[in-house]
């Protein structure tokens, strides 16, 4: 099957397609948009500045950048000139970024906006063999080298557009589109190589079932184009003439959601576990006839998960009761969501089934789907025919099998070419037949349905020999209202425990009703009753569980994991290794009074 290149699909969607619309951006306090005719303009005129810099077929080209739209401008104008787009996270350590240019040996790279030039230009003389810098929105700074997107794009015209559609023609689909760096959990980022195919097949075996229609549909897109997930689906968004309204920082994004009122868009667990906490918060603060009505609310989405969630059967009388629960409360977490959203994907880590059904329950449809940067990343999903609690089936032309050990073993066109400058780990994640090793335990139903239980890295082994998958652990904790965050440790010790991270406003709204009041997070993580509300919920949620899985002992941490502090992810996974780190002495304290004596070696 012939899927084309990136450069073809653009200029298809350009020609066929075309959007006053295409791309949108909130500036100076105003929504502001820019056509496809214009998009087309400004990819030429870059892209002809890029070859006229000496960049040819093959070279790579970085591309460090917020979500805007030059983003995107950038990487369809490295693509016109045949060369291999590089993303760099756009809130990347200075380490990693000038490891990740090293590596790839670029020799130009692409910076929108001041904080990323900043960046760039701290680690700027660690980079030797980075010939040429193009910055686009600089307010005027950085140094004589550094060239301006503005002006080279700024005289691009009908023979630039000529130049780039003859350029684009002779793009193969099996040359290399990107070299994506995988963040990873531990060592080093590894440079997974993805041709115009790769990206394609993805695109269209996945995409064809979207449907989405440029005049009535609008995606957001909030998740880091740096990484292979929202790129994929933002390249389906725009393949299809779906105007993508680009928001640059997480902050803003709910202030997009009012404005912009989306239709589609694609997020991580994390996000979704935010938005609950907050509703529950929330509704936390109201009393009286309110505070009865919200609580009722709730009650009655329960009631209707499997109705609403699967299709399943629900009396009349619960029906009834939803339409009133959905007049009352559900129809405001839906506006406040923008109140249009009838696709939404989530990926990059497994939601919680619990979280899954609440959304559907409220009107929110979430579809599950899973993939790798290895598999461009989408292996299989959930949507159109939904089934909580899964990954969905996968997509056409991907096939999945699983090893003997539970590996997800995987194979079709999205799968990778391999790992840039390492053969070694490329022998290790594929077989000579095409098969990739993803490294997540899972199993597939009788109906085809693919189930993630957990990464095969991250399973836990006891002392007794028992292996344990943390996440499905993890995420039945968060799905407490007293619990914003909880990392399940164990490995190689007598028994399971964890690192709770208790919600601020819910815990204290609790406990306010006996009287306690804190003036602090610690102060509140420090308090027996706290622990004793923590410890109660922890039953309540994994009573069920097998009694080797069940956490024994648990430590409250007075704040959350994240990417800044260095315990998460860009995709919000938990870097586990680095919270054992950070967390070595609580850790040990958990295990003090059993710990089993161990021999002293003398050098």
């Amino acid at each position: 099957m012939t899927y084309g290149t990136l450069t073809s699909r653009l200029l298809n969607a350009v020609d066929h397609l075309p959007n006053p619309r295409a791309q949108r951006v909130r500036r100076a306090g105003q929504w502001e948009a820019v056509s496809s005719e214009e998009f087309l303009r400004r990819v030429a005129g870059l892209s002809s500045a890029l070859v006229e810099l000496g960049v040819k077929p093959g070279d790579r080209v970085g591309l460090f950048s917020t979500n805007r739209p030059e983003w995107h401008t950038a990487d369809f104008a490295i693509s016109g000139a045949g060369a291999i787009a590089v993303p760099i996270y756009f809130n990347e350590s200075p380490d990693r970024m000038t490891y990740i240019l090293k590596h790839c040996g670029a020799k130009v790279i692409f910076v929108a906006g001041k904080p990323q030039v900043e960046k760039l230009l701290f680690v700027r003389g660690d980079l030797p063999d980075l010939e040429n810098i193009i910055v686009a929105d600089a307010a005027g700074d950085g140094p004589g080298e550094c060239l301006r997107y503005e002006t080279l794009i700024a005289s691009s015209g009908e023979k630039e557009v000529a130049s780039y559609r003859e350029r684009a023609s002779q793009v193969l689909p099996g040359q290399l589109a990107s070299i994506i760096y995988t963040s990873g959990t531990t060592g080093e980022p590894k440079g997974v190589m993805l041709t115009h195919m790769n990206f394609c097949s993805n695109v269209t075996d996945v995409g064809q079932d979207f449907h989405l229609n440029p005049a009535e549909d609008v995606a957001l897109s909030f998740l880091p184009l740096s990484h292979i997930y929202e790129r994929t689906v933002a390249y389906i968004y725009l393949f299809q003439g779906c105007p993508l309204a680009y928001v640059e920082s997480i902050d803003a994004v709910p202030q997009a959601l009012l404005e912009v009122h989306p239709t589609v868009l694609a997020a991580v667990p994390r996000f979704f576990e935010k938005i609950y906490a907050r509703l529950v918060e929330q509704g936390s603060k109201t009393a009286g006839v309110k505070r009865m009505i919200f609580d009722w609310a709730m009650k009655i989405a329960n009631q209707s998960v499997h109705w609403r969630s699967s299709r399943g059967h629900a009396s009349l009388a619960v029906k009834l009761k939803w339409l009133v629960a959905n007049q009352l409360v559900y129809k405001k977490v839906r506006t406040g969501l923008g109140g249009r959203l009838r696709l939404v994907s989530s990926g990059g880590a497994p939601l919680a089934k619990e979280l899954a059904e609440f959304f559907w329950a409220v009107g929110v449809p979430i579809y599950q789907g899973y993939g790798l940067t290895e598999t461009s990343p989408i292996v299989s999903t959930n949507y159109p025919v939904n089934r909580v609690g899964s990954s969905g089936k996968p997509i056409a032309n991907v096939h999945v099998r699983i090893a003997e050990d539970g590996e997800i073993l995987v194979k079709g066109p999205c799968i990778m070419q391999g790992y840039y400058k390492n053969p070694e780990a490329t022998r290790e994640a594929l077989t000579p037949d095409g098969w990739l090793s993803t490294g997540d335990i899972g199993h597939l139903d009788k109906d085809g349905y693919l189930y993630i239980t957990d990464r095969k890295k991250d399973l836990i082994k006891t002392a007794g020999g028992k292996f344990v998958a943390p996440q499905p652990i993890e995420n039945l904790l968060k799905t407490s209202p007293y619990i914003l965050n909880a990392m399940v440790i164990g490995d190689k010790r007598k028994f399971i425990a964890a690192l709770i991270v208790p919600t601020p406003a819910t815990v204290g709204a609790r406990l306010a009703d006996e009287g306690l009041k804190f003036s602090s997070p610690a102060g509140m993580a420090s308090d027996p009753r706290t622990h004793a509300l923590i410890e109660e919920e922890i039953k309540r949620l994994t009573g069920h569980l097998a009694q080797y899985e069940t956490v024994k002992r648990f430590a409250l941490l007075s704040e959350d994991f994240t990417f800044d502090g260095g315990t998460l992810t860009f995709t919000l996974k938990l870097k586990r290794r680095a919270v054992e780190e950070k967390y070595r002495k609580v850790i040990e304290s958990l295990y003090a009074d059993v710990a089993e004596p161990r021999p002293i070696f003398q050098e």
